[in-house]
């Protein structure tokens, strides 16, 4: 979930721009990224009617974003299993032409699974089990120029392990292993008024103290 730069990948489609202008359709077709589901199956998952949840995923399958796997009876009613076909991801250009609503909403989502992912990761014990993982905060003042160069540059990373999960996927099927399950998270955005805040409020009362002398 996210963006890529012009190029780097399919840009969404008016079908997929309609289908994220809700957060619960947003959220199953992100759910069922992670594999094969049944309605039922999320809706217990998140915490929602069935019928609401099945209501969103007939809409996401007439709007082509996923398909149904298989049926299966299940006490005296037919269970439908769903596999998502297609990501939301966004270039440039399409993710300007999603309203803003739309735009939170993936946003939203997006903070709400990393917080997810951490926190679960954490008290798994194994956030910090890998000597070489990764974790940087880099504070930035940059240029409209830099800021773009930037943004390329995450791209171009997030292209690249696309295709560093495929090429691990044909490895991991001529052997045994299981495979390192991870999750990459690149966030890069502005960062909000230096005195906003309770830090900045706290800043801004050094600077009057030392102006003032005391």
């Amino acid at each position: 979930m996210g963006r890529v730069k012009q190029g780097a990948g399919a840009g969404v489609d008016e079908r997929l721009a309609k289908a994220l202008t809700h957060p619960l359709r947003l959220r199953i077709l992100t759910m069922l990224h992670d594999g094969v589901a049944s309605p039922n199956e999320l809706a217990k998952e998140l915490g929602e009617p069935l019928g609401n949840v099945s209501y969103h995923a007939r809409t996401l399958e007439r709007l082509g974003c996923i398909e149904l796997v298989r049926t299966a009876q299940r006490r005296g009613a037919i269970e439908h299993y769903y596999r998502a076909i297609k990501r939301p991801f966004f270039s440039d250009r399409d993710w300007k032409r999603l309203p803003p609503s739309a735009r939170q909403s993936v946003s939203d989502l997006a903070l709400q699974l990393i917080w997810t992912d951490t926190s679960d990761a954490l008290k798994a014990g194994v956030f910090d089990s890998r000597d070489d993982r990764h974790l940087s905060r880099t504070p930035l003042v940059l240029d409209k120029e830099a800021w773009e160069e930037l943004n390329e540059l995450l791209a171009g990373v997030v292209a690249r392990a696309a295709e560093l999960t495929a090429e691990s996927a044909v490895r991991l099927s001529r052997s045994d292993g299981d495979g390192i399950r991870s999750r990459l998270v690149l966030m890069h955005f502005e960062a909000a008024a230096e005195d906003s805040g309770p830090r900045g409020a706290r800043r801004a009362r050094g600077r009057r103290r030392a102006k003032s002398g005391s």
